[in-house]
Order: C-alpha cells, then structure tokens, then sequence
C-alpha cells in the first residue's frame, strides 16, 4: 500500500507510523528522517538543504520533493511506503501526485488520523523533559513522575521546553490549518481520505487504523 499519514501536531502520527509501517511491512518516510540523513551523508540535496537551514530558511518544495523521490526510488519501497510529513501543503501534493503517476503507481489511501484541538494541546503543553537525560519524558496528566519536576530514572530535573508552551502550540496548530490542512480536501476530491479518531491508547488507534485501511482497500 501507498499511504500519506496526515494530522495535526500532537496526533501521535510518528507513533502510529512506525506501528502501521511494520504491520504492512513498508519503509515509514519521515520528511525528518529524509533531512538528517541526507544531511549526515552530506548528499547534494543535504547540503543544499542544510544551506537553507543554516541562513534560517524554509527549504524550497523542490528540495523536499527529490529528497521523497529518492527515498520512494529505494528498493524497499517497491510495494509501498508509508509517508509521515510529506506532502504538507497542496502545491507538494500536486508534485507528489505527478511523481507517482509518471513512476506509473498511485496512492491507495490518506489516513487522516482526528484529534480535537484542546487534546492536541494537552498532549504537547503537558510534556516534560529530563535535562539531564532527554530521552526521559514525562506528561503532567497521562505519565505524570512520583515527584513533581523531578525525573523518576535519574533525578534530573524535568522541565517544559519551549516549543511544548501552550502559545506555541496553538502557532503551530494554525500553520498546520492554513497549510497542511487544505491536503485533505484536495484528496477528499480524488476519493482517497480515510478518517480516524487518533484518541485513546496507542494499540487502539493502530488497531482502528488498519482496520479502515483493509476495509478502504476492499
């Protein structure tokens, strides 16, 4: 299958992806995995990518588009891929559309995984972080630590990075409206979008998710 996963921050799309990715054994693409690693190889695309980041800019469609060409071109992509980032706006769904059509493949489904807003913000502003250890994460209301700003593991401190603040969150939420949102009614027209509820446990959302993809695909 060839699916584009679409959803707001917060929607647990990374989680989700890297789940459906091995329950239908295609490679899960990450416009952030494609960045770091195009830019560790130092690939041509990675350092023009990179040129762009370090001057502060966003990278051009075109970049993030043979970076996704690339990627689909590998061999594990052969009878599928899972695609977790991209497109994120309609003008790189377009490409996306004419990228495929002239490799003669089509997508088979846009999962549209539904979170309300306010939960979007709970998940994100709720999240704390171990400075001495990043990988430690806790969340003030779904795993909150046996004592408060303290890390359960090693005793850092836990604190809320910035981009986690409430006011960035709704930022972020209002690009992803004015941006990436418009993606799911242009695959609405071609009859692609499958809507899920990304609420409750994560097995449970991956469970609803491949049950809407295998009866999509009937």
């Amino acid at each position: 299958m060839r699916i584009v996963l679409v959803g707001p921050p917060g929607a647990g799309k990374g989680t989700q992806a890297a789940f459906l990715a091995k329950n239908l054994s295609i490679p899960h693409i990450s416009t952030g995995d494609l960045f770091r690693a195009n830019i560790s190889q130092q690939t041509e695309l990675g350092k023009l990518a990179k040129s762009y980041m370090d001057a502060g800019n966003l990278v051009p469609d075109e970049v993030t588009i043979a970076m996704a060409k690339d990627r689909m071109e590998q061999p594990d992509a052969e009878n599928g891929f899972l695609l977790d980032g991209f497109p994120r706006n309609v003008s790189q769904a377009e490409a996306l559309d004419e990228l495929l059509e002239t490799e003669g493949m089509q997508l088979d489904a846009v999962l549209d995984l539904e979170v309300p807003e306010d939960e979007v913000v709970k998940r994100i502003a709720g999240r704390r972080i171990c400075r001495t250890d990043s990988s430690h994460v806790f969340h003030v209301t779904y795993k909150p630590p046996a004592k408060e700003g303290v890390c359960d593991v090693c005793g850092g401190e836990l604190y809320q990075r910035d981009d986690d603040s409430e006011e960035t969150v709704r930022k972020r939420l209002e690009v992803y409206h004015t941006q990436t949102e418009p993606i799911i009614d242009y695959y609405k027209a071609q009859g692609l979008v499958v809507t899920i509820s990304a609420l409750g446990k994560v097995e449970d959302v991956t469970a609803r998710a491949m049950e809407a993809l295998q009866r999509d695909g009937q």
